[in-house]
């Protein structure tokens, strides 16, 4: 399993110079888990910086998805994570999630880069 983070999903949707890079592992949607903290990073962004309707299409897509939302498992384990590696709280709770799911992080932010079981893109 993987998880794309909201980094990922953005540069996906606005055809970033590293939209390729980022189909290579959302193509295959059955192997995505996507914490609910990026549908509302993704929806907000695109949103704001295109229009609603993009943003909808972009969360249509995100929900064909696994879609899990946040527990209480993964908030406490969140804090953990972010008192250990310096994390902001919504790469915190992505990274929670993906370590009790057992899915790899696949990102280009650099709060990321050099922890286990992250695939850090760079252009």
């Amino acid at each position: 399993m993987i998880l794309v983070d909201s980094f990922g999903w953005i540069e996906f949707f606005t055809d970033g110079p590293l939209a390729d890079k980022y189909y290579k592992y959302l193509k295959d949607e059955s192997r995505v888990i996507t914490p609910t903290i990026v549908l509302y990073e993704v929806y907000k962004k695109i949103k704001h910086e295109r229009s609603e309707e993009e943003a909808l299409i972009a969360v249509a897509q995100l929900n064909k998805t696994k879609v899990l939302p946040l527990n209480e498992s993964i908030a406490l384990f969140a804090a953990d994570l972010s008192l250990k590696h310096a994390l902001p709280m919504a790469d915190a709770v992505v990274y929670a999630t993906a370590c009790l799911e057992n899915a790899d992080v696949v990102t280009s932010d650099s709060h990321f880069e050099g922890l286990s079981g992250v695939v850090f893109l760079k252009i």
